[in-house]
């Protein structure tokens, strides 16, 4: 289970996730990603509550990452170690800037 908390200030996107981001719930943060992003400049991914990322949710992720890279800057904060782990297994802390 998931569950998907947007914050918007103007320009200013903050997206928490609560439980585990995996083949069963990537298709619902894809729908906010690929709908909610358009006007945005700066966007955080706070994974204070996530569990788990799977590499479904990591695909979603990478749709950001290439959206934001051109339109403005993407964060990711307050990630657990096992996802520290993964991002760092795949590479992925090398694509996006960790808080």
């Amino acid at each position: 289970m998931l569950k998907i908390e947007n914050i918007r200030d103007n320009e200013n996107l903050t997206i928490k996730l609560y439980g585990k981001l995996d083949i069963t719930t990537s298709s619902d943060l894809e729908k906010v990603v690929k709908g909610d992003l358009d006007d945005v400049k700066y966007l955080e991914f706070d994974f204070s509550e996530l569990e788990y990322i799977s590499s479904s949710g990591l695909r979603v992720l990478l749709i950001a990452i290439k959206k934001m890279n051109t339109q403005g800057e993407l964060i990711v904060s307050n990630a657990n170690e096992v996802v520290k782990e993964v991002f760092k297994i795949t590479g992925f802390h090398n694509l996006v800037k960790m808080v």
